[in-house]
């Protein structure tokens, strides 16, 4: 068996008095696109700049692509990349200096046609030689995104990857990341509160309430197991303090 895309144990971190991930425990398999949810303070920010390595945890091993993240992070991150409409590029660069740079910065191989061909599945080939600054909220989310598929990772983490986006352009971006993580073998981890989105594109989800993950499974079966309709529901029953059924601190996604 393939050793799993991201494997977690016993991860938690306190800022002070304040607990924000509280031992949490998942794996997720390589080849799997895995939704990540929650309300607002859950601890999802916190995990995936936990699985990035720019947080240091309080307690508990990561293991990203087969490697532990404590001793071996340079290595990793080589291989992996992150998006998120909250964390902007330099903003007097255009968006084609911004990807330049970026690539650069990622040794990828033939940049311009990388960057053409991001732009064009990207739909922003149009606003290369605009500056970063004068792009809006949604053509950002989109150039952000280019960035984090430069150089081609084999591991994902998305933070909310459609913000911003009109509902065709979401759709368009939502098509294009299932075909990058079919037709590159690549995992994604994404962290988002479109529940039609993660219905749509995600095999496994792993819900987060007050830094705990307190239910995990296939949409499908989340869906029925609390006799709803829609991720949503789901989503809204837990959040507001449903008691989620067979509660456990430890999850395997398979």
């Amino acid at each position: 068996m393939p050793d799993p895309a991201v494997a977690v144990e016993g991860l938690s971190k306190r800022f002070g008095a304040v607990v924000a991930v509280e031992n949490i425990s998942f794996s997720i398999e390589p080849g799997s696109i895995c939704a990540l949810l929650g309300a607002n303070g859950a601890g999802k920010t916190t995990t995936l700049a936990m699985l990035l390595g720019l947080v240091t945890p309080t307690a508990g091993v990561i293991r990203v692509l087969g490697k532990d993240l404590r001793t071996d992070r340079y290595s990793v991150l080589a291989r992996m990349n992150f998006s998120s409409p909250y964390v902007d590029l330099p903003q007097r660069l255009t968006v084609a200096e911004n990807l330049d740079v970026y690539a650069r910065l990622y040794g990828v191989r033939d940049i311009q046609a990388r960057v053409t061909e991001l732009g064009r599945h990207l739909d922003i080939e149009g606003s290369m030689r605009r500056e970063y600054r004068t792009l809006s909220a949604g053509q950002k989310t989109r150039v952000v995104l280019a960035k984090a598929l430069l150089n081609r990772p084999e591991l994902v983490l998305l933070d909310e990857p459609t913000a911003s986006l009109d509902p065709d352009s979401a759709d368009r971006i939502r098509q294009y990341l299932v075909h990058y993580q079919r037709s590159n073998g690549a995992t994604i981890l994404l962290a988002s509160h479109n529940m039609t989105e993660v219905e749509r594109v995600s095999t496994q989800v792993l819900i987060m309430r007050s830094g705990e993950i307190v239910d995990r499974g296939k949409p499908m079966h989340l869906i029925a197991k609390y006799g709803r309709t829609t991720m949503e529901e789901v989503f809204l029953h837990i959040v507001r303090n449903g008691d989620p059924a067979d509660r456990q601190a430890r999850y395997s996604v398979r």
